[in-house]
């Protein structure tokens, strides 16, 4: 289970290791292009569910954490499910893997 942590004091947003490099993928890919965006994701049960939101730019405080040590391979139709959703009006919404692109 890695995390991302957001601002200063930091936010701490779980995701899974796999989850989290396509994520991290995605939204240095945006930050790149000083392109802001607002990252959205739904929250466990643990967590309350229901849905959060951040703004996401080029001063945001960001920190990647994974708890693995090795580098998952990238689904490609992810990354391009998710920069979709980061190029809409809505923002980045964080979204399962898609089965059938799995790498």
């Amino acid at each position: 289970m890695g995390i991302l942590l957001y601002g200063n004091p930091s936010i701490e947003i779980s995701f899974d290791d796999r989850a989290l490099t396509h994520l991290q993928i995605v939204i240095t890919a945006k930050l790149r292009r000083r392109e802001s965006f607002v990252f959205s994701w739904t929250d466990s049960p643990d967590a309350g569910s229901g849905r959060s939101s951040i703004w996401v730019d080029a001063s945001s405080t960001l920190y990647y954490r994974f708890y693995g040590s090795r580098i998952p391979s990238i689904n490609r139709f992810w990354i391009e499910e998710l920069m979709a959703s980061a190029n809409s009006g809505g923002g980045l919404f964080f979204s399962a893997e898609p089965v059938a692109g799995r790498s």
